[in-house]
């Protein structure tokens, strides 16, 4: 444990929880906050990427279909819509 560690807490540290394990509740909180943490990712990636598409106000930039995700990278993503999974993915990032 940390130098921070003090017996008396007895929330779970981040490194303890797994993603799908949710926050328990502060204490003298009567609400339980929901946060984009505690969803799995892969779920809420493809979740909102169908929810950017469904929508339509996002404008696709025409060199999309010729991008590259990486200098790495020869070839154009093959998934037709991973612009709007990228998009969610830095969504949920920050």
């Amino acid at each position: 444990r940390t130098a921070n560690h003090h017996p008396a807490n007895t929330r779970p540290r981040a490194a303890d929880r797994t993603p799908s394990t949710p926050r328990p509740p502060m204490e003298g909180s009567k609400l339980v906050g929901c946060t984009v943490r505690d969803v799995p990712a892969s779920e809420f990636i493809t979740v909102y990427a169908a929810h950017l598409k469904r929508l339509g106000n996002v404008e696709i930039p025409k060199w999309v279909d010729y991008a590259k995700t990486g200098t790495f990278k020869e070839l154009a993503p093959y998934d037709p819509d991973w612009f709007f999974i990228r998009m969610a993915a830095i969504a949920r990032r920050i």
